[in-house]
Order: C-alpha cells, then sequence, then structure tokens
C-alpha cells in the first residue's frame, strides 16, 4: 500500500480555506435572498441565467450545465418557479424536440430587483476583500480546478471566450 499524500501546511490552510468559502459564502448570499424575494441562491441562480441568454430562454440540459444541477433538480426548481410565474416551459422556436426554460416578463422584472441586492452582497462579501490582481488569481486557479473536475464546464468555454475579445 501506497504512503497518502498528506497536505503539507500551506496547502491545508488553502484547503480548509476554500472549504470554508464553499460553506459559509452560500448560506450568506442565501439568507440575502431570502430576506429579499423570497427564493433560494440556487433559484436565483436559475433566473440569472436565464436573464444573461439571448431571448432569455435556454434549453433544459443547458441550463442544467449553468447552474451545476442535475436536470432533475433543476425540472423539480423551474417547476417552482413556473407556479411563481417567472418561468414558463416551451418547446425550443427552432427545435421543438428540446424543451426550453423561458424567463417570464414577471421573472425579469423579479432578476432586475433582486440583482442590485445580490450584486452588492457579493461585493461585501467576496470582492472587496481582494485586489484586482486577487479576483484575476481566483479566477485562474478556479477555472483550472473547474478543468480538472469538469473539463467541458460553461464558465471554462465562456472564460476562453472573454479573453480571445479585443480588449475596449
Amino acid at each position: 500500500m501506497t504512503e497518502p499524500r498528506w497536505l503539507n501546511p500551506e496547502e491545508r490552510r488553502a484547503w480548509l480555506a476554500l472549504l470554508s468559502i464553499t460553506t459559509l459564502l452560500p448560506a450568506a448570499l442565501d439568507t440575502q435572498l431570502q430576506n429579499a424575494g423570497k427564493l433560494s441562491l440556487f433559484d436565483y441562480n436559475v433566473l440569472a441565467m436565464l436573464s444573461e441568454a439571448e431571448g432569455r430562454f435556454l434549453p433544459m440540459s443547458e441550463l442544467a450545465a449553468r447552474t451545476s444541477a442535475s436536470l432533475s433538480r433543476l425540472s423539480h426548481v423551474v417547476t417552482k418557479l413556473q407556479k411563481r410565474g417567472w418561468v414558463e416551459r416551451q418547446a425550443h422556436p427552432r427545435d421543438a424536440r428540446v424543451t426550453v426554460a423561458h424567463l417570464t416578463e414577471v421573472g425579469w422584472q423579479t432578476i432586475v430587483s433582486l440583482a442590485p441586492g445580490h450584486v452588492e452582497s457579493v461585493r461585501d462579501l467576496m470582492m472587496d476583500a481582494m485586489t484586482p490582481d486577487d479576483v484575476n488569481n481566483l479566477a485562474r486557479i478556479g477555472e483550472k480546478i473547474v478543468a480538472r473536475l469538469d473539463g467541458d464546464h460553461w464558465i471554462l468555454r465562456e472564460g476562453q471566450a472573454s479573453r480571445a475579445r479585443p480588449a475596449n
């Protein structure tokens, strides 16, 4: 049997910091969104991904990828958001075999009203604690880890596209 590759003190420090962030940050953001709009961070993320998509719709499979969710979890949440009038399921406009989630006008107004408070929380809890170099390093390191977990993850495609665009 081979000896385990134990973490050295700096690796342990980094691991415990990341573990704490992945526990504390989502909980704090979830609390803000529950107080502001009676929805979870995951619910908000579904609405946000739809709000950013062309035509405000995405195939369910792509929405699942963009929210890092299983199709069954996403389907449950979309049903909940449908009941609130924020999302509709429809046939894809160019391929009736594909089901899409579409952000309704009421859903759009909801995300528009909640986004400023949510972004302020993200800034307060995370971004304001970092320098611009820290932000770039976090993105770089985060993308490296995501690539090991899921080499086809959508943020990797988006990150490559944004780096390929010329600076304004």
